[in-house]
């Protein structure tokens, strides 16, 4: 090929027919391209199963030393949903649809809160 391509200048044919030459030649080098990343990715996917198989044949230290993880009290449920009793909520974490739907219509969040006896827990 040339090196001092004038596209300008060139005819409407000419430029047509440098493309496709360049299409192909691409589709060529992008083929190439992927087999030798699919490849990479095996010998890396190979690597990485191997390494795993190993760590999972022998005691980690790392999490032998650990202290075991500290166990959380059971919270109870602060709110239940009215038309669904068993749909309960302790006011931990993502506010529930049926709650977040009726907090949206005017509702307030006391309307749903539970009453207890003892009102040691709230």
């Amino acid at each position: 090929m040339r090196k001092d391509i004038d596209l300008v200048s060139m005819q409407f044919d000419e430029l047509w027919r440098l493309h496709e030459e360049v299409t192909k030649v691409l589709a060529v080098r992008i083929v190439a391209e992927k087999r030798e990343l699919e490849k990479r990715l095996a010998q890396i996917n190979r690597s990485a199963l191997a390494t795993a198989a190993d760590a999972a044949k022998q005691p980690s230290a790392f999490v032998a030393d650990r202290p075991p993880r500290r166990r959380y009290p059971r919270v109870l449920p602060k709110y239940r949903n009215p038309s669904s009793p068993s749909e309960t909520w302790s006011g931990r974490g993502k506010t529930p649809h049926w709650l977040a739907n009726a907090l949206k219509k005017g509702r307030k969040i006391d309307d749903f809160r539970i009453v207890r006896a003892d009102k040691t827990r709230e």
